[in-house]
């Protein structure tokens, strides 16, 4: 009766949300498949970052990155206010752990979009959290995807594709992995993980892991 009741005035609120990890090499489509996740699933919300970098004419402090000094974000790592943070070209890069929690707390889902290295950090600090590998269906195809940009020196492209080798060798420390090879298929397929409904696609699987051992010949 009194669970009732509670339910009934609003009193059961031990809905929490879960924090799900998602990485990937650069030209593996990850920016793209968490934005149409999110538009699929309004429920789910994107972390916004700390980052030391100056602020683009085009950006919005709070929406998309949270602008501070090194000073602060050197204080805010030390006290452990961060899941995870990294320098990248000289600038530094955190997500904020409160901010993570608040979001939790509230019942919503929170996607963490991360490099390997990043997502280590952030499940130690959340070993709930669950994680997502994003491979690109050929390494091919991923220099292919890297050049259709048009932006990038062959210099910077050459350093992407190595980096990117080493990035895919840490597709085991993920609990999913999912294959890029068609952007709606591969939006679906992160849908059912969220949605306890995408075990195929388990890093443990054996028949995944041959395909993988496959794509990275």
């Amino acid at each position: 009766m009194l669970s009732w009741l509670r339910s009934l005035f609003g009193g059961n609120k031990s809905r929490h949300g879960r924090l799900w990890i998602v990485s990937a090499p650069s030209g593996a489509g990850k920016t793209s498949l968490v934005r149409e996740l999110c538009k699929r699933q309004p429920g789910l919300q994107m972390s916004v970052s700390y980052t030391t970098r100056p602020r683009r004419p085009s950006e919005v402090e709070g929406h998309d990155y949270h602008f501070v000094d090194i000073e602060k974000f050197k204080h805010m790592a030390a006290v452990g206010d961060f899941l995870e943070h990294a320098e990248v070209f000289g600038n530094f890069y955190a997500t904020g752990r409160g901010d993570v929690q608040a979001i939790l707390d509230q019942g919503h889902n929170v996607v963490l979009e991360i490099d390997w290295q990043g997502a280590r950090q952030a499940r130690a600090a959340m070993p709930e959290a669950g994680s997502i590998f994003i491979l690109p269906p050929s390494f091919a195809e991923l220099e292919r995807r890297l050049r259709g940009r048009g932006s990038d020196s062959e210099e910077v492209i050459q350093r992407r594709l190595s980096e990117a080798r080493e990035d895919m060798s840490h597709w085991e420390e993920f609990a999913y992995v999912v294959i890029n090879d068609e952007f709606a298929t591969a939006a679906a397929t992160l849908e059912a993980i969220l949605a306890s409904d995408g075990e195929v696609h388990r890093s443990s699987n054996p028949a995944l892991q041959a395909r993988i051992a496959r794509l990275l010949a």
